[in-house]
């Protein structure tokens, strides 16, 4: 929300993607468009802003730079800001009157105002109008990346060569009127009679930024079309994200220990390099600060000129998912609880169960493999940078590449994790319609990849059941658990080669030390997590858009989804790594028409 002025206040965990570098970013009264990380610190970022303890997260994503987290500040009362501002600029620069009988266009008027005066329309004649303009709602976005006001001049006289050789752009008076019809928005010039429907696409000006903060122009060449869009356009920005589970060795390394506070503090480090008596007072400085003895500051200055963290290698080449699902699976008996990542299976009381149930119970038990609690989970996510107009290639955080640090967050939580077995997987998915419903997806896929915050997917029946329980488990879970959808996150782990994975994550991250407080744990307890998973199957057969939903052979952007929409199978946003796409109820409950049988039904007849 708007705190004062000239200060917006916004979620770190939006920050990397909704109001990313290069997003428009909107408050109440005005609207801003987020600068590069070059400018975010005036320099390089602060060493106690960096993410320690994540050089296997960063080989498993492939990312060289160090990882440090944005900065921060807050509002005092007086108006001002505590702490580090990430810079903005206001953009469009462009406002009009919001009038009908007006629309009159205004470049910055905010140029030469006082602070806290309202910005109103000049119109003198024929009438004069007073009403507080508003900033434009359109943009111009090009295929590179580019994003910049619409030429309004430009526009308003593409059609009248003689006129605009007479008629010259003005910054400072307002002579360009935006008149809205039923249909559609004409540009009119008062000075010369000019006039031009807006177009979808017009030619990008040679004249124009790159970007609205930078004073770069475009290189000849790039004059080609480019789109007006509306600033809320899904076209305009899109982050590129990454993200990873900090898991062990890395997740137990033990936190608030000498050695990881020294660790933490470089500038002791350097104190401590002095000679003599300048070293002796440094070193009762640090120990003082850092609450422990002298000694204790030695032994762990002598572990850090060793190596630490002298963190065990692991080898990444087998790809994130595998990492993950390897260590969610496997059982650590000897955790303490302040690590980054803790687990308690619950398989065996979950089996021990099943065994005293019988009907679609016994077959939702037996269906599950494993079933674990993830007690406590670290996810560091990572800005790599954005895109506009769904064009593949994204643009650096830094705009150059040039940097050597990255903007992440470290999110802390909890989750719930189970996997399917693998026999009952093996005779449902030997389907030849449910292979050749999951082929057409698959090719539209190809044809229409999903960009933005994905993780890389392979389309297949598997991951299309898969995913779509997961988006009915955290339905589920948000009806009757008391979760709201938006602070659930889903993980799909899959692969049906010769190591085969099949398993889902649903947990809740915040920026917070903390996390969340147990309230996910709770629900893997058998009983209770039986009662949810059961209902997400049972809810996943039938939708309120029946039986046009379920007839769809495509729906959605790309056509990538079956039957699934907006009231069975879809969340919000931030919850789905794959952009709501790649979704089809048909997947688990089946489709009788289609000869398809659904996921459970290959329990049954496995039994």
């Amino acid at each position: 929300m708007e705190m004062n002025e000239d200060a917006l206040a916004i979620r770190l965990s939006h920050l990397l993607r909704d109001c990313s570098v290069g997003a428009i970013v909107r408050s109440e009264n005005f609207m801003v468009v987020v600068q590069d990380t070059s400018r975010w610190y005036g320099g390089d970022p602060p060493r106690d802003r960096e993410i320690r303890y994540v050089e296997q997260v960063r080989a498993a994503l492939g990312i060289g730079q160090r990882l440090y987290e944005p900065p921060s500040g807050s509002v005092t009362e007086q108006g001002t800001v505590d702490g580090t501002s990430i810079p903005a600029t206001r953009f469009p620069e462009w406002t009009r009157c919001p009038a009908r009988n007006c629309g009159l266009l205004h470049n910055r008027p905010w140029r030469n105002r006082e602070s806290g005066t309202r910005l109103i329309c000049r119109r003198k004649d024929p009438k004069p109008c007073r009403r507080q303009l508003e900033q434009v709602p359109w943009v111009l976005v090009h295929e590179a990346g580019y994003l910049a006001d619409v030429p309004w001049h430009d526009l308003a006289h593409v059609d009248e060569e003689s006129r605009s050789k007479s008629c010259r752009p003005d910054w400072f008076e307002p002579y360009l009127r935006l008149v809205e019809g039923d249909r559609m928005t004409e540009v009119r010039c008062t000075r010369c009679g000019a006039s031009a429907e807006m177009p979808r696409r017009f030619r990008f000006p040679q004249r124009a930024r790159t970007q609205p903060w930078v004073s770069a122009s475009p290189p000849p060449g790039t004059e080609s079309a480019a789109w007006l869009l509306e600033v809320n356009d899904v076209r305009v920005h899109a982050s590129r994200t990454s993200s990873a589970l900090v898991i062990p060795p890395e997740s137990r390394i033990r936190r608030g220990t000498v050695v990881d506070r020294l660790y933490g503090n470089s500038h002791f480090l350097t104190d401590l390099e002095k000679p003599g008596l300048r070293r002796k007072r440094a070193l009762l400085k640090v120990a003082n600060v850092l609450r422990c003895t002298e000694r204790e500051v030695e032994e762990a200055e002598q572990q850090i000129k060793s190596g630490y963290p002298a963190i065990e290698k692991i080898d990444t080449t087998a790809g994130l998912d595998r990492l993950e699902y390897e260590a969610l699976i496997k059982a650590i008996e000897d955790f303490n609880e302040d690590e980054d990542f803790v687990t308690l299976h619950r398989t065996s009381e979950w089996k021990q169960l099943g065994r005293s149930l019988n009907g679609a119970a016994r077959c939702v038990v037996d269906a599950v493999d494993r079933l674990i609690e993830v007690r406590r989970l670290k996810e560091i996510t990572v800005l790599r940078g954005f895109s506009r107009l769904g064009v593949k290639e994204a643009i650096p955080p830094d705009l150059t590449g040039d940097a050597d640090w990255l903007p992440a967050l470290a999110l802390r939580g909890e989750g719930l994790f189970l996997t399917l077995d693998e026999v009952i997987l093996g005779a449902w998915e030997e389907q030849p319609e449910l292979r050749r419903r999951a082929e057409v997806l698959r090719q539209r896929h190809e044809g229409y990849p999903i960009h933005g915050s994905a993780r890389e997917v392979r389309v297949s029946p598997r991951f299309l059941m898969l995913h779509t329980l997961a988006h009915c488990l955290i339905r589920q879970l948000e009806a009757e658990g008391g979760y709201p959808a938006a602070s659930l996150r889903e993980r799909v782990y899959c692969d049906a080669g010769t190591s085969p994975m099949a398993g889902i994550l649903v947990y809740v991250a915040v920026p917070d030390v903390i996390g969340s407080l147990g309230g996910l744990v709770e629900l893997a307890e058998p009983k209770r997590f039986l009662r949810h998973l059961a209902r997400a199957f049972e809810v996943a057969k039938w939708c309120s858009l029946d039986p046009i939903c379920a007839g769809h052979s495509g729906q959605g952007p790309g056509q990538l989804n079956g039957a699934a929409c907006q009231a069975c199978a879809l969340v919000p946003e931030p919850s789905c790594q794959y952009g709501n796409a790649l979704l089809d109820r048909t997947f688990l409950k089946g489709d009788s028409t289609r000869n398809i049988a659904g996921l459970l039904d290959r329990v049954q007849v496995s039994e």
